[in-house]
């Protein structure tokens, strides 16, 4: 018998063998977004790929049966081939042999080019794919119920979707090979951790809040709105915990031109929430009350501080500066190893900025200033400081009891901390 046909047949089996694996490896690594851009786009191949990923236990299926029924093949033929050559050595030559170019030629190599360019194998085997599941259609059939059958047996607990912890590390993965930039990876973090922060977490506190009384003379109103870069100002009623409305500098000199000797009639609503709320959630209630203004109040009634959409849409895309605002940086670096910062200076970023230690336990602060009263136990006089983790922390402004600024000594320099 002719040993050339043969060897021509267990060529071919090793190149589908070779199909069928890198089709295995493009299917399942494929960026799925960017074929289904194609798809979008009219790409018919980018539509057949979808298509089929869509049931991939279909897909899996398909090629395990067409990649044993090839290799099953040319590992029978190839003992069949070595034998006529060497008798009864062939059957173990055809083991080694086989198993080697199998592994070589029909295994590792396409696989490793097919993940090297996952969408466009997964575009080129797509149709030739569709036509090979619809030959093996009984065949899918069988094994499906045989899933099914081995899915009642071995019952697995239901998992969850995608965390966002999961959704954090493909942004980072997107950003570290570049498909998006820093900025865009910045956006979509501050996005996926919005809603996990809470009025509390971004209001303006009580002692800082600049407000006007309902009945203040228009002068004296006037003047607090050309003291203050403020746009709007909160208006109360006796005291800062009956915060009644919010005054908007355009109304005020409006209702100041027309001769009006009260603010009340430029005076809109505020809403009224709990310092727990998610800002996802307080955003909403903004948009829907029409306001600017939300007045967070604490469990006695009595006012903690305010929120505005701007506060809220910061969170977001960071801090929003006009023509009117001084800009000031919150950490400013005198030397490689002292940095001033500023007591509101958010305390989560604090510790990632200059990569410390996660506390063991939570603090009750959210904000350096009270960070810095909570380890000292006291509202602390300038020059007060403490250690930690190796590190001087230096009070270095006080005012109106809070903690307005503090010089940071670094035990050593930034670029030789490692992330904690």
């Amino acid at each position: 018998m002719d040993a050339i046909p043969l060897l021509l047949v267990i060529i071919l089996c090793v190149l589908a063998s070779a199909y069928f694996s890198a089709s295995e490896t493009a299917f399942s690594t494929m960026n799925r977004l960017r074929v289904k851009t194609l798809a979008d786009d009219g790409n018919h191949r980018a539509q057949a790929a979808l298509k089929l990923v869509e049931n991939y236990d279909r897909l899996i299926t398909t090629i395990l049966i067409g990649n044993n029924i090839v290799n099953i093949l040319s590992a029978s033929l190839g003992t069949v081939v070595f034998t006529m050559w060497l008798a009864d050595a062939g059957v173990s030559v055809s083991t080694v042999v086989m198993t080697v170019v199998v592994l070589i030629f029909g295994e590792i190599s396409p696989k490793t080019l097919a993940q090297e360019h996952a969408e466009a194998f997964a575009l080129f085997s797509a149709r030739p794919m569709m036509v090979l599941q619809t030959i093996l259609r009984p065949l899918n059939f069988l094994f499906s119920q045989w899933k099914k059958l081995l899915d009642r047996v071995f019952r697995k607990k239901q998992e969850p979707g995608i965390t966002a912890e999961e959704i954090m590390t493909m942004v980072d993965e997107a950003q570290s090979e570049g498909g998006i930039d820093e900025h865009k990876g910045e956006l979509l973090r501050s996005a996926i951790e919005f809603d996990d922060l809470d009025a509390n977490d971004i209001l303006t506190p009580r002692v800082e809040v600049v407000a006007v009384e309902k009945d203040a003379a228009m002068d004296e109103v006037a003047r607090v709105f050309m003291g203050n870069p403020y746009s709007r100002l909160p208006v109360y009623e006796e005291n800062l915990d009956n915060i009644i409305g919010m005054v908007h500098e355009k109304d005020f000199f409006m209702a100041m031109n027309r001769g009006e000797t009260s603010i009340m009639g430029a005076m809109k609503p505020v809403i009224y929430v709990a310092g727990g709320i998610k800002i996802s959630r307080l955003l909403r209630m903004i948009q829907q009350a029409k306001t600017h203004v939300a007045v967070v109040v604490d469990e006695f009634g009595g006012t903690e501080g305010i929120v505005t959409l701007e506060d809220i849409l910061e969170q977001l895309v960071g801090d929003i500066w006009d023509e009117h605002d001084v800009v000031e940086s919150e950490v400013e670096e005198i030397n490689n190893t002292t940095y001033l910062v500023a007591g509101s200076y958010s305390l989560e970023d604090f510790f990632e900025t200059f990569r410390l230690p996660a506390p063991e336990e939570a603090y009750e602060s959210v904000t350096v200033g009270g960070w810095v009263m909570e380890e000292l136990g006291c509202i602390p006089d300038i020059g007060a400081h403490f250690a930690y983790g190796g590190n001087e922390v230096y009070v270095t402004r006080v005012e109106k009891r809070q903690v307005k600024e503090i010089r940071f000594q670094l035990g050593e320099p930034l670029a030789h901390r490692e992330e904690p």
